[in-house]
């Protein structure tokens, strides 16, 4: 009988003890990430032609120049690399960002190419992490590593699967959602929708530490994690390895 009891208790204490309390965020979709080789070898071409024309500007002044020459110097862009996520100028990196990445697993290097944790964070589309587990990825995570001075986060981006070609995207798996922690607690869900569009996801409270009038005093504070669970996946039309471009940030206390 008292066993019987208390059998009960443990499954009414199941059923109806209060449920992890955990924020679901839904994102802003952005930017298309629209990337192939051939783009970049397009890229690259005009980049050339860009540096002439820089050089003939910097020699005798853009009055030497053509009006087409002219017409082509207005499309020039300051980007250096076709790859490259972040535009020139100062952006909430200048004032830090994590220190070091790891993951769960990561699959196997091919070629010359590899799919290691910090591929999450070096800010290109060129690369990815993809996690190396038999299957999708469910509860595979990536973990991030910060110093207890970096700058606070407002705002994580997610690019999702492996955007450097439309071909790879779509063979590759993607990540439906992911559960993120604090320090090893639930803090978050991310709803990824399946596209290759940048994913942004806005934080009511900013993450990291706010007390920030003396800076000796804040180095000394504990370093702090995020980690990144895959919790659902969409599948990928030739492999179930689960692929993530970036993830990566934007916030407070730089400008």
């Amino acid at each position: 009988m008292k066993l019987f009891i208390l059998s009960a208790i443990i499954c009414f204490v199941a059923i109806y003890a209060p449920t992890e309390k955990i924020i679901v965020l839904n994102p802003t979709l952005g930017i298309l990430i629209d990337k192939s080789p051939e783009g970049e070898a397009i890229f690259n071409k005009r980049l050339k032609q860009c540096e002439i024309l820089w050089a003939q500007v910097a020699k005798g002044g853009e009055e030497k120049l053509s009006k087409s020459e002219k017409e082509q110097l207005k499309n020039c862009s300051e980007d250096e690399n076709y790859w490259d996520i972040l535009v020139p100028g100062c952006s909430w990196y200048c004032g830090g960002g994590l220190e070091t990445a790891a993951a769960s697993s990561t699959l196997s290097k091919q070629g010359s190419v590899n799919y290691v944790a910090k591929n999450a964070n070096d800010l290109s589309y060129q690369t990815a992490w993809v996690e190396g587990v038999p299957g999708y990825g469910i509860g595979e995570d990536l973990t991030y590593d910060f110093p207890p001075e970096n700058p606070r986060i407002t705002k994580i981006i997610v690019v999702n699967g492996y955007v450097k070609s439309a071909k790879a995207w779509n063979e590759n798996s993607r990540v439906k959602q992911l559960k993120v922690y604090l320090d090893g607690k639930p803090l978050a869900l991310l709803n990824l929708q399946d596209t290759r569009r940048e994913q942004i996801f806005t934080l009511k409270q900013p993450i990291g530490n706010g007390n920030r009038a003396n800076y000796k005093a804040l180095q000394l504070k504990p370093r702090w994690k995020l980690k990144f669970e895959i919790t659902d996946v969409y599948k990928g039309q030739k492999f179930d390895d689960t692929a993530i471009t970036e993830i990566y940030f934007d916030g407070i206390d730089v400008h």
